[in-house]
């Protein structure tokens, strides 16, 4: 017996388990949105230098093939006969350029104000918005591994609660940022908080029901993520002013927090953690929620313990990163989810921070990149069921790889092909998470589960820390971050080969286990000698 029959015995899924992932799914989608807020606050309008007191800019600012004005040069001096030339092109070869004197306009029809308007973010200083994001992904990275370890230390539900308020304080005055270093500050952390959220809410939601439905209860909170994306891209089309669109996100988040303090810490956390007393009277105050009150009121601290002897007598031993490399199979397993982890979140975010480079608006974009994980993220659960895990991880890896590569050497003309072609990428890039993250709960023991699902997230942290910096490269090499997006999860995808399916295979419970599936010993035959 373990503690998910414990909550069979208590209704299950009941309502108790409704309500609770109700409210975390409407907080996620709260939350997930600050993944990719910068889509749209730090958008970057099309821009010229600034001309004082003029409104004809042909005489001091070069045009380019297209017939309008570049972004970051102006004529040294005035040529006025441009104004009577037919082409904005003719006799401009040789002319001295500088740089912009006197700052730069921006025009105003799709976004009213973004930071990049706000504080010219723009020519020289152009690295700075991806900084920005760089830095947002660092907090998530901190998060992780404070909160993480914290969340063993004081429990889900306390560290849920903060990472809700800190995140609507961060988020909410992040809109009041003076200044850019002030900003970056802010989304540190927030980005640290989203960490405490992501983490906490997936373990409030699977501790708290049955081992046979945590597969689909967790598919179904991964939903709100996508939802978040839909939301977003309507909220940003309404409100095109960066700030207000920074407080429309983030106060809501207000009402998360207030209502979080309903959730009742995990029992199973409680247990482990030597406090059977409080555990009993949240089991019994959920059984009483889903009318098992009578089955509730039988449980007792000396049938919980019996329910949860296997998992306290394995916690009794601490377990760290280093027993992820402790043998063979397990470094095998680990050095390749390192490697998919990681790639996945770096091409994933690769993708989804750079809408502007698709000539669609950056809103419609949006949506469609929101809408096309339903179907990628349906599909590949059907294949995970019966095709295995191994071959779709590896398809999901390979395929967004090379689509990734192609739009990468397609000419800019065919603008309809390469918006096609990133969106289904960036829909298997999604699909992967979920299934990586199934694969990897399967691969590792339950002692060390945990651990390595941590480890891993740490690893998607690093990935899409480093995407938006990449992005700067194209600077030196247009095509390189296009390169390094596209090969990256193909390399990946090749460590798949070094992982064993896992479809309908028992999970292992220590390292001894997950030895012994990939090199099982062989059976004695009887009677020979």
């Amino acid at each position: 017996m373990g503690f998910s029959d414990l909550l069979d015995s208590i209704g299950g899924l009941g309502r108790f388990q409704f309500i609770n992932i109700t409210l975390l799914f409407f907080a996620g989608v709260l939350v997930g949105s600050h993944q990719v807020l910068q889509n749209f606050t730090a958008a970057v309008p099309e821009h010229h230098c600034k001309i004082p007191n003029m409104t004809i800019v042909y005489p001091f600012i070069p045009h380019d093939q297209n017939n309008k004005p570049v972004s970051c040069l102006q004529f040294k001096e005035p040529q006025w006969h441009l104004i009577f030339s037919n082409s904005s092109l003719t006799n401009t070869t040789g002319l001295e350029t500088e740089t912009c004197r006197h700052g730069w306009t921006y025009k105003r029809q799709e976004f009213t104000e973004t930071i990049v308007s706000e504080w010219d973010l723009v020519c020289d200083m152009k690295h700075l918005r991806h900084t920005s994001q760089t830095i947002y992904m660092i907090g998530v990275l901190v998060g992780a591994i404070i909160l993480g370890s914290l969340s063993d230390k004081f429990g889900r539900r306390t560290l849920l609660i903060w990472s809700y308020l800190q995140l609507a304080v961060a988020g909410t005055s992040t809109a009041f940022s003076p200044s850019y270093s002030v900003y970056c500050f802010l989304r540190f952390l927030a980005g640290f908080a989203v960490s405490g959220v992501l983490l906490n809410s997936l373990s409030l939601n699977l501790e708290w029901i049955p081992i046979r439905s945590r597969t689909i209860f967790g598919a179904v909170f991964t939903a709100c993520f996508t939802l978040s994306q839909i939301v977003l891209a309507g909220t940003a089309f309404a409100i095109q002013d960066w700030r207000k669109l920074q407080i429309a996100q983030s106060v809501p988040i207000f009402v998360a927090f207030i209502y979080s303090w309903w959730f009742p810490e995990s029992a199973r956390w409680l247990a482990l953690n030597k406090k059977p007393d409080q555990a009993i009277q949240i089991i019994k105050k959920v059984s009483r929620i889903n009318g098992r009150a009578k089955e509730g009121e039988a449980i007792t601290a000396e049938v919980l313990l019996m329910h949860m002897q296997k998992e306290i007598q394995v916690s009794k031993k601490a377990y760290t990163v280093y027993d992820l490399f402790a043998t063979p199979v397990m470094r095998k397993i680990t050095v390749s989810l390192m490697f998919i982890w990681c790639a996945t979140s770096f091409s994933y975010f690769g993708l989804i921070m750079d809408l502007q480079k698709f000539t669609l608006s950056v809103y419609l974009v949006q949506l469609i990149f929101a809408l096309i994980e339903i179907p990628c993220k349906t599909v590949s659960s059907l294949m995970m069921m019966f095709l295995g895990r191994r071959f779709t991880q590896k398809s999901v890896l390979m395929v967004p790889g090379c689509l990734v590569l192609v739009n990468t050497f397609l000419p800019n003309e065919l603008q309809t092909v390469r918006t096609t072609l990133a969106v289904i990428a960036k829909g298997l890039f999604a699909s992967c998470f979920k299934c990586v993250y199934m694969y990897t709960s399967e691969l590792y023991p339950t002692i060390i589960r945990q651990t390595g699902i941590g480890f891993a997230s740490t690893l998607a942290s690093v990935g899409s820390m480093t995407a938006p910096l990449v992005m700067m490269l194209e600077d030196y090499f247009s095509s390189l971050p296009g390169l390094t997006y596209g090969l990256f999860p193909i390399i990946a995808g090749c460590f798949v080969f070094f992982l064993p399916e896992t479809l309908n295979v028992p999970l292992p419970d220590t390292i001894d286990d997950v030895e012994a599936q990939q090199y099982p010993k062989p059976e004695k035959t009887a009677g020979k000698k």
